[in-house]
């Protein structure tokens, strides 16, 4: 599976962003960041189906992670950046993830190279 994330580039602190993931297949998708000096973190993530999603708490309700499948692709609009959203957000791929599982790295088998996103203050 090649995943092939886009999208990030330079902002300022409060304006919106969208990042894309093209997947091929049926996978239940996530994104993950990582900060210099940082561990890589869950983000928000979904189910191939679409039906469920589930955020981090520092990016509910101002992130929105959703699918085209038709389209193979997944998506993370990103509104009311902040400096610390700042990281290489990875996109990742697994054929099945229980709900109780989709915050974990370890859970994921595929992953993306990454794509930059900066936020200025």
């Amino acid at each position: 599976v090649q995943l092939q994330a886009s999208g990030g580039e330079l902002v300022q602190a409060g304006d919106s962003l969208s990042l894309s993931c093209a997947a091929s297949g049926r996978y239940d998708m996530g994104w993950f960041r990582q900060s210099p000096g940082r561990e890589r973190e869950f983000v928000a993530a979904i189910r191939w189906s679409g039906g469920s999603t589930d955020y981090a708490d520092s990016v509910r309700g101002r992130f929105t992670i959703s699918r085209d499948n038709a389209k193979n692709t997944v998506y993370l609009r990103m509104n009311s950046l902040k400096p610390q959203d700042t990281a290489v957000y990875y996109c990742a791929a697994t054929p099945r993830v229980i709900l109780s599982a989709m915050r974990l790295r370890s859970s994921y088998y595929y992953w993306g190279q990454g794509t930059l996103v900066t936020v200025s203050s």
